[in-house]
């Protein structure tokens, strides 16, 4: 742990109303006070301020006056890191805010690296490494549901249930420690089956945590979604209508869209980028052929695929080809201009289908529903989703889960009972690693390194 004194810029560089400056350490109040003057008779200086003021005054750097500014001064251990912080919220611009970061480091306060002062806070135990990881995600959020569950996780929510999990794996690693130090004490029936009952209750909820790392991920990354049809049955349209705006060329002409368009929005609060593709036929020249090509591995890389059709036309080789050759992904079938006569017919056991008219407008309240089902399959649509783990909880849990099944098969055998105790000892340090309780010095580098300089 570094006990030296840190600053940085918390507040993206460029034109604004204001920046903020924060510090913190041991010699945080004494390091402003050095540079801070204050602003009138009603003002203190720094160091004889009270925790949890504000003070008014000037930043001054070689005797002149750098800033006019509000100062928070925040005493150990009630601030963000648990040591003593102050925080100068200053006007903003690329000039003033670094020359008020230059004279704080003049003054003796070293350049924060990246997420220190978040992992000052895990250091000195106010928060824990799933918290830490939370306060990147709440940052890098998309849509209200992605700060929804970041802010659930910010405020312990998988902690807890992590530690329930860690705490069940304990107690029963507790008991068989018990009777490996005195073996003359036989394990009453009883005792053989609350105990299994726990490792599986302890299996039972990683593989609920388990469930959640796919949606999580697509939470925090967005749904990559690939329009897909032959051409001219309205992928670009439909790309218009759910970005709200003409960003795709739409044309009578068959084969206007050669490459790929993607473009971000919120759909019900989940992250999606749509991608729009070239239609899919026998490529007319080298210029198409390349744009269908590119579609292809739109394809091969998206979440999910909505698979336009055009209802005022009967079904096509083509259409049947794509039917055939995107049924191995999540995917919605569209079925397009339903404000024309109806000439297509599709297999009701193809579902979900949403009929829609990129013209009027129809139906696209339906479709954005049926997306996120498809892939939220109504976990959080439903509100029932608390926590969506990452992919580096995903990664531990699983490594807990196969060392608790290896514990409860050894255990139900009676083929040793120090063997199902250290199956039971590296299920519960898996836990561990994931709230910060077992984690080594390289794991937390990993982590912390994701952060922005200032947070």
């Amino acid at each position: 742990m570094k006990t030296d004194t840190i600053v940085a810029i918390g507040t993206a560089l460029g034109e604004s109303g204001l920046a903020a400056v924060r510090v913190s350490g041991p010699e945080a109040v004494q390091v402003v006070s050095r540079c801070f003057e204050p602003g009138g008779p009603h003002n203190l200086p720094i160091d004889k301020a009270p925790s949890h003021s504000i003070q008014y005054g000037w930043i001054i750097r070689a005797g002149h006056k750098i800033d006019e500014v509000l100062v928070a001064v925040m005493r150990a251990p009630r601030t963000y890191t648990r040591e003593d912080v102050v925080e100068i919220w200053c006007h903003g611009g690329r000039y003033v805010a670094r020359a008020v970061l230059e004279t704080l480091i003049e003054c003796g306060a070293r350049l924060a690296e990246p997420g220190e002062f978040t992992k000052r806070a895990f250091l000195n135990g106010r928060i824990d490494l799933t918290q830490a990881e939370a306060v990147v995600d709440l940052i890098r959020a998309q849509t209200e549901l992605g700060a929804r569950i970041a802010a659930n996780q910010l405020a312990g929510v998988l902690s807890r249930r992590l530690n329930r999990v860690r705490d069940g794996l304990i107690t029963v690693l507790a008991h068989l420690e018990a009777q490996l130090d005195f073996p003359e004490e036989d394990i009453e029936p009883a005792d053989v089956a609350r105990l299994t009952g726990m490792i599986e209750e302890t299996v039972t909820e990683i593989d609920k945590l388990l469930a959640t790392a796919r949606t999580g991920q697509l939470i925090r990354c967005g749904v990559k979604t690939a329009i897909v049809g032959r051409p001219n049955v309205g992928k670009s349209s439909l790309l218009n209508q759910l970005v709200g705006r003409d960003r795709a060329i739409v044309s009578p002409v068959p084969g206007t869209t050669r490459d790929t368009i993607e473009e971000a929005v919120d759909i019900s609060g989940l992250p999606v980028v749509l991608i729009d593709t070239a239609g899919m036929r026998d490529a007319q020249d080298l210029i198409e052929a390349e744009g269908v090509r590119r579609s292809r591995e739109a394809i091969d890389r998206a979440d999910l695929i909505l698979l336009v059709f055009d209802g005022s036309e009967p079904i096509t080789p083509h259409d049947v080809e794509l039917l055939e050759s995107t049924g191995g992904k999540p995917r919605v079938l569209v079925v397009n201009k339903i404000d024309l006569p109806r000439k297509l017919t599709l297999d009701p056991r193809l579902h979900p289908v949403v009929e829609i008219s990129c013209k009027t407008g129809q139906g696209l309240d339906s479709l954005q529903e049926a997306i996120c089902k498809t892939v939220l399959a109504g976990d959080v649509g439903s509100g029932q989703a608390e926590v969506m783990i990452n992919l580096r909880h995903k990664g531990i849990l699983t490594r807990a889960r196969e060392a608790a099944i290896r514990a409860l098969k050894l255990f139900e055998s009676g083929a040793g009972l120090e063997l199902a105790a250290m199956e039971l000892r590296i299920a519960a340090n898996a836990i561990g690693e994931i709230t910060g309780h077992t984690a080594t010095e390289d794991i937390l580098d990993v982590i912390f390194s994701q952060f922005c300089i200032g947070k």
